[in-house]
């Protein structure tokens, strides 16, 4: 995962600037963080630092490379609420466009000098295709992104069924227990294990098609389509005022055959903005019927919303509430001087478990990083 990459980055950063870090620390401070998880800034630090650094007399330095490594992103509402996850541009490390912003002058030759040798190294023409924006995608491009997104894994885990397969667990299969003990006279000689069978965590896709996503709606559908090809967990539903379910004429069709299928089902196509009333009507037409296997929830919009705050805000809760993990796709994400400050945003953030970008291929590949990457257990919430 990218995010392992910058970890590495910046346990280099910590030794350039004269923090001892004790040997596998690095290791340690993964382990660290899948329990404390990521959402609190404070609790990375505290886990970091209680990990990685040896002396007290490093510790200011550890917290002032980790305010300059680790940036906040601009978030409305306090520092507890989800921050982007934004793929770092390969070829350009965190430490050179961070560190050469705000590191002291005579701390930047080693840094800067280590990162544009590795910028030289790894700089290639399809590194630019990979970040450049899906708005600005041309036809030629967009075949080229087809083909690639066709080969990317979408796999969010599996899940635990309340159905019982034999296996090594530590449960007792009473059934065969008793089959196999009738054979012997009412000896048990054998006693057969059982465990919970695995499926597939189901998918559901809730992806915004009004006026404002209309740049990214055609690759974003694309990207749909890929991840459902194949796969009878995922559900697709497409929302602008109102909700409409596209999971028949969408899936299992060629690409451009579903996408004139469904311009032509979906009434409100680039209409205005009402995500929580579209919450609102997939609770109550929808919620008991797709929610109920624990699903990860992809979420696609820019938040622009012409709505109440407050619904928004009670549905998006009712969301988070019912299924495995809330993932909000933002195409705006590495937008220059875009903030989460909307309305729809400021009031959904809370109850976000992941917000991620959307805006290139360099995203949707960290986006599947991400989704192959999920835990088993659901995430501990406030």
């Amino acid at each position: 995962m990218h995010f392992a990459e910058n970890l590495v980055l910046f346990v280099r950063a910590l030794r350039a600037q004269g923090v001892s870090v004790r040997a596998g620390g690095t290791l340690d401070a993964v382990r660290a963080l899948e329990h404390v998880g990521l959402q609190r800034r404070d609790d990375v630090r505290d886990a970091l630092r209680a990990v990685l650094v040896t002396g007290r007399h490093d510790q200011p330095r550890f917290d002032r490379v980790f305010d300059l490594f680790w940036r906040d992103w601009p978030a409305a509402g306090g520092s507890n609420l989800p921050q982007p996850i934004r793929p770092p541009r390969r070829g350009v490390t965190k430490v050179q466009w961070q560190a050469s912003a705000s590191v002291p002058a005579e701390d930047q030759g080693e840094v800067a000098q280590q990162d544009v040798a590795d910028t030289v190294r790894t700089y290639s023409a399809a590194e630019v295709w990979r970040e450049k924006e899906f708005a600005a995608y041309t036809a030629a491009e967009m075949a080229r992104a087809r083909a690639v997104i066709a080969q990317l894994a979408w796999t969010p885990g599996v899940r635990m069924t309340r159905r019982w397969v034999r296996g090594r667990g530590r449960a007792v299969d009473p059934r065969r227990l008793l089959r196999l003990t009738a054979r012997h006279g009412g000896e048990p000689l054998v006693i057969p294990r059982r465990e919970r069978r695995r499926a597939p965590r189901p998918l559901v896709v809730l992806c915004d098609v009004s006026g404002s996503m209309e740049p990214y709606t055609r690759m974003l559908l694309l990207f749909v389509h890929a991840m459902a090809r194949g796969r009878r967990t995922v559900e697709v539903f497409v929302f602008s005022t109102r909700l409409t379910r596209i999971t028949r004429p969408f899936v299992g069709r060629p690409i451009d055959a579903a996408l004139r299928r469904v311009r032509d089902v979906v009434k409100d196509w680039s209409g205005g903005t009402r995500i929580g009333q579209a919450l609102r009507m997939f609770h109550v037409q929808w919620g008991r019927r797709v929610l109920r296997r624990g699903p990860v929830v992809l979420l696609i919009s820019d938040g622009w919303d012409l709505g109440e705050p407050e619904t928004l805000s009670a549905e998006i809760a009712r969301l988070q509430r019912g299924c495995f993990r809330l993932i909000w796709l933002n195409p705006l994400i590495g937008s220059p001087g875009y903030a989460p400050l909307t309305r729809g945003m400021r009031a959904a953030l809370p109850y976000v478990d992941d917000f991620l970008s959307v805006r290139d291929m360099a995203s949707l590949e960290a986006l599947a990083a991400h989704l192959d990457a999920l835990p088993d257990r659901r995430r501990r919430r406030r």
